[in-house]
C-alpha cells in the first residue's frame, strides 16, 4: 500500500488535541496568570472606579445635572479643556521641531538636551509649579520684566497653559523621535533626485509617514494635561470663574464634604478620559498598521 493511501488509526498517531492547545499557549500557567491579572486590575482600577460610580448613583438625575453644570464648574471645564487643547497644539509644533533637531542634527550638548526632554517625567509636578511661579510671578526672574509691559502670565489662564505645555512636551517628542529615526532616507534621496525642494520633501514624504505618531503624541499630551493638578495650582491663582481648573473643583468639594458632588464632576472627567484613551489606542493601532506591523 502506498504512503498516500496509508491511514493512521485513530488514537495511535499525531498530537492529542489537548496537547496541541497547550503547545500554542505563549505563557505557562495561562489560567493562573490571567486570574492574577484580573485580580490585580480589580484591586487597583475596577473597585475604585466602581466606588466612584456607586457614589454618583446616590444623586438623582437633577442633582447630578446641577452639580456638573454649575456656572463655576462650567468655567473650570472651559479652562481645563481649552488650556489643554492649546498646550497640546503648541507641543505638537515644538515637539516635532525638537524631535527633528535631535534626530537630524549633531551638535555639542546634544545628549544633555535629549535628557532635558524627560525632565517633566522625573520632576515632581509640585516642584514644576513652584519653579514656574517663581519664574513668571510679578517678582520673579522673568515676571518682573514682563509685568511692566502689561504681560501677566502667573495667576492667569496663560500660566495654566504654560504649565501644561511643560508637562506635555515629552509625550510628543518621545512619540515622534523613534519614527523619525526609522524613516527611510532613500525616499528623501529619491525625491531630491527628482527635483523636489526641501519643503516639498517634508510635506509629501516625511509628514505623511510621521502623522500617525504626531496624532498619538498630541492625544497623549492632551489627555495628560486634562488631569494635571500639581503643577497648575501654584501658577493658576485658583480664582473662581477665571483660573480655576476642574481637578481643583473636585478637591474643593471634597474639603466641603460634598462627596456626591465631587464624584459627579469626577465621573464627567472619567468619561472624557476613557473616550480619549480609546482615541489614543485607535491612533496607536493606526500607527502600527501604517508602519506595516500587525495591529
Amino acid at each position: 500500500m502506498s504512503a498516500a493511501t496509508t491511514s493512521v488509526p485513530p488514537g495511535t498517531g499525531g498530537p492529542a488535541p489537548g496537547r496541541a492547545r497547550r503547545a500554542r499557549r505563549v505563557l505557562p500557567g495561562f489560567g493562573l496568570t490571567l486570574g492574577y491579572t484580573l485580580f490585580y486590575l480589580s484591586i487597583i482600577v475596577l473597585i475604585p472606579l466602581s466606588a466612584l460610580l456607586f457614589k454618583t448613583f446616590s444623586l438623582t438625575w437633577d442633582q447630578f445635572w446641577t452639580a456638573v453644570t454649575a456656572p463655576r464648574v462650567l468655567a473650570s471645564y472651559r479652562l481645563t479643556f481649552g488650556a489643554s487643547l492649546i498646550a497640546a497644539l503648541v507641543n505638537l509644533v515644538f515637539g516635532l521641531l525638537i524631535a527633528w533637531v535631535l534626530v537630524r542634527y549633531t551638535f555639542p550638548g546634544k545628549k544633555i538636551v535629549d535628557a532635558l526632554v524627560d525632565l517633566p517625567f522625573a520632576l515632581p509636578t509640585a516642584v514644576a509649579g513652584i519653579s514656574l511661579t517663581a519664574l513668571l510671578a510679578g517678582n520673579g526672574w522673568l515676571g518682573r520684566y514682563l509685568e511692566p509691559m502689561g504681560i501677566q502670565l502667573a495667576f492667569k489662564p496663560a500660566g495654566v497653559v504654560i504649565a501644561l505645555i511643560f508637562i506635555g512636551l515629552p509625550f510628543v517628542v518621545r512619540t515622534v523621535q523613534p519614527v523619525l529615526e526609522d524613516s527611510e532616507k532613500e525616499l528623501e534621496e529619491a525625491a531630491t533626485s527628482l527635483g523636489a525642494t526641501r519643503l516639498q520633501i517634508f510635506w509629501k514624504v516625511i509628514l505623511p509617514s510621521i502623522t500617525p505618531a504626531l496624532m498619538t503624541g498630541f492625544a497623549m499630551a492632551f489627555a495628560r494635561a486634562i488631569g494635571e493638578y500639581g503643577s497648575v495650582i501654584f501658577i493658576a491663582g485658583n480664582m473662581p470663574m477665571v483660573s480655576e481648573i476642574t481637578p481643583l473643583i473636585i478637591i474643593g468639594k471634597l474639603e466641603q464634604y460634598d462627596y456626591a458632588g465631587a464624584t459627579a464632576v469626577a465621573v464627567v472627567m472619567l468619561v472624557i478620559s476613557f473616550a480619549l484613551l480609546l482615541v489614543i489606542n485607535a491612533l496607536q493601532a493606526w500607527q502600527r498598521r501604517h508602519a506595516g506591523a500587525p495591529a
